[in-house]
Order: C-alpha cells, then sequence, then structure tokens
C-alpha cells in the first residue's frame, strides 16, 4: 500500500466508523448520553433506545452496534460513481450517476436489518436527489435550491477530497458543483470546504494546523464565522475533549439554526442564510483541534458532543484519517464494523486511490494540452 493509499483509506475507513460510532448518540446532549451508558462512549455502544424497533417518529433504525449510517451509505456511493466516471465529477453526474444507485440497486442497509434500494434508508433531505433530478427533472446545478439547508450534502464529500489530493481549492470547486444538485446556500458551502479539507489532509507533511488555514482561507460568509470562532476556542482549551464540549457548543452557537433541542428544530432552522453554518463541520474541525489530531480522541469527542454526532465524527475521522493513515483508525473499531454493517470499510480507499491516479493523469494531459494552446498565444502576442 503507497501513501496515497494508504491516506486514502485512512480517510474512509476513519469516516465509516466515526459514523458507526457516532449514531448510538445522535440527537442527544452530552449529559442524557453520560447517563444512558453510565458515563462517556468510549467505543462501539447499543442503541441509545433499546426498543429501537418500536421507536418513533424515526423506527425502525439499528443505530448503535457497529452499524454504519447513511454518512457512509452515501459515501460509498459516491465512491461507485467516481469508480465508474474515473474523472472529476459535477452536478451531471449526480443525476446521471448517483440517483440510479439510490433507487435502481439493491444492497444491505445495516440500520434496517434488510436488502433493500439505499432510497429507502436516506433522510428527507438526501431523498430530495430523487425527487428533484429523477422525477422533477430539474437542471442538477440548481435541484438543492428548496431543500432544508443541513449537513446532508456535506457529510458524504470526503471522497472528492481524495479525488483532488493535494489541490483544495480543486476539491471545493469541485464538491460546491456536486452539491449544488443537493443543498444551498451554507449547506451547499460547507460540503466545498470539507472536500478542501480532506483534499489538505491528504497532502504529504499536512497537519491539523495547514487542515484550518485550508478552511478557512475558502470558506465564505456564516461558514467561514463559525470555523473561525469555534477553532479559535479549540485552541485554548487544552487536549481533553470531555470539558471541550461545552465549550465548543458555546462557541458554534450564533451560527447554528437549529436551536437547543436538536429533535425540536426552532421554526427559522435550516433555511438559507449568508450568516449562519451547519453546525457539524466548525465542531469536527473543533475537535481536531482540541485532540490534536489523534483519531481516537477526534472521534471520541465529536461522539460524546451528541446532536448529528455521526456527521459531526464523519468528518473529524476522514480528516484525521487522511492525516495519519490507516493505522490510525483502531484496528478493533474497524474489524467490528466491518463486520456488524456487512461492508468491508476498508475497500474503498483502494479504488478512489486508483480513481485518483487516472483523474490526476487527466488532469495532467489537459494541463499539458494548455500549456502548448497557452504558449502559442503568448508566442504570437
Amino acid at each position: 500500500m503507497d501513501l496515497l493509499e494508504d491516506k486514502a483509506t485512512g480517510a474512509l475507513a476513519g469516516a465509516a466508523v466515526g459514523d458507526a460510532l457516532g449514531g448510538a448518540a445522535e440527537g442527544n446532549t452530552p449529559e442524557v448520553i453520560q447517563q444512558r451508558y453510565g458515563g462517556f462512549i468510549e467505543g462501539i455502544v447499543p442503541p441509545f433506545n433499546a426498543d429501537w424497533r418500536h421507536a418513533r417518529p424515526i423506527a425502525p433504525y439499528h443505530k448503535g452496534d457497529g452499524h454504519i449510517t447513511d454518512d457512509t451509505l452515501m459515501t460509498t456511493a459516491l465512491v461507485e460513481v467516481y469508480d465508474t466516471v474515473r474523472d472529476h465529477l459535477d452536478a451531471y453526474a449526480i443525476a446521471d450517476h448517483l440517483v440510479p444507485l439510490l433507487i435502481g440497486e439493491t444492497r444491505w442497509i445495516p440500520e434496517l436489518e434488510t436488502e433493500t434500494i439505499l432510497l429507502q434508508r436516506l433522510f428527507l433531505a438526501e431523498k430530495w436527489l430523487v425527487a428533484r433530478l429523477h422525477y422533477g427533472h430539474i437542471d442538477p446545478r440548481e435541484a438543492g435550491v428548496g431543500n432544508i439547508v443541513n449537513c446532508g450534502a456535506t457529510m458524504y464529500m470526503a471522497p472528492v477530497g481524495i479525488a483532488n489530493a493535494g489541490s483544495p481549492s480543486g476539491a471545493y470547486a469541485e464538491a460546491i458543483d456536486i452539491a449544488g444538485a443537493h443543498q444551498s446556500s451554507y449547506g451547499r458551502e460547507a460540503a466545498g470546504v470539507y472536500a478542501a479539507c480532506v483534499a489538505e489532509a491528504m497532502r504529504p507533511g499536512a497537519s491539523v494546523s495547514s487542515v484550518i488555514d485550508v478552511a478557512l482561507s475558502l470558506a465564505k460568509d456564516g461558514t467561514r464565522d463559525a470555523i473561525e470562532a469555534v477553532t479559535s476556542a479549540a485552541s485554548g482549551l487544552g487536549s481533553d475533549w470531555r470539558s471541550a464540549l461545552a465549550p465548543l457548543r458555546e462557541s458554534v452557537l450564533p451560527f447554528d439554526t437549529v436551536g437547543p433541542d436538536y429533535r425540536a428544530p426552532a421554526r427559522d432552522a435550516r433555511i438559507p442564510s449568508r450568516t449562519k453554518s451547519i453546525e457539524e463541520l466548525p465542531i469536527a474541525l473543533g475537535m481536531l483541534v482540541v485532540s490534536g489530531g489523534d483519531y481516537r480522541q477526534a472521534v471520541l469527542g465529536s461522539v460524546n458532543y451528541g446532536r448529528d454526532s455521526d456527521s459531526i465524527a464523519v468528518m473529524a475521522g476522514s480528516i484525521a484519517g487522511a492525516l495519519g493513515g490507516a493505522a490510525v483508525v483502531p484496528a478493533e473499531w474497524t474489524d467490528e464494523v466491518s463486520a456488524a454493517s456487512r461492508l468491508d470499510v476498508t475497500a474503498s480507499g483502494a479504488v478512489m486511490a486508483s480513481v485518483a491516479r487516472d483523474v490526476w493523469e487527466k488532469d495532467r494531459a489537459r494541463f499539458d494540452q494548455r500549456a502548448v494552446l497557452f504558449g502559442a498565444l503568448a508566442g504570437a502576442a
């Protein structure tokens, strides 16, 4: 395994493991999580609700027990799209390739404990892709307009960062294009920034500091403000995520539209804005700062933060995994999540590394062709 494949595997396995650990805690506060599990979550745990089959309104989802959620299902589907196209993607690729995967192929869905189409597991904000692109025939570049603004387009953008490894600006632009089919406003912006962070983390010699610098250099509007506020607060909190949970929540509060009760969002939640941000990406970056990029600590901090804990852990886990490579993702977690979810969470890394090589070769050929043309233009001048 070369460095490219190692980092790609770290990013995608790191995301999947974070997803599986965070799923059990999703929607709850740190205090409630600790009460349920007799302290902080330190690894894979059973479902929050033992009677998950009959819980409403979102049952039956078997979260916990090492089961991946829709974050990883969408990420894996995007890897499959990249494997088909073997080049950069745009919003039309989402319509032409991702949507058919969501409705046309059956696969094992761990949380449903059955084999069915991906659409059956997706949240309404992701089902929007099918409604708008397949049934509505909306221009893919604009299909995200009107959807609730959340982290749905961000949570599966790690493959974009790998395809653009070492080029954060390229990853940002590609993810912004792709996410236009799914989201608008700060939901779309966060997708671009997250992909850029992964692209930077793929670079040899990258660090948590360089990832934060990239995020701040590219992020716009409320997304940038939120990242700056949270990472600045995180830098003064020491290295214990346990004591950072409340301060990080306080630092993101001015930019979060959901409100204090995650399961009962405010009436003006998740609407377009230039001053607001999704909560998940700034908190994930804050956990990376607090943990110093340590995979285990960044993910556990994200999980125990609660609220949208699976997506926060996906983002923190993928960046920490890309920075450190596959070995930083605890093998016992990787093995248990793979077995419980009936999915080898390390397999996508090799696929995306192969795709990234093809993309690089095509980029180089395109640049060489442009260099010849520009040389002719410059020479003529």
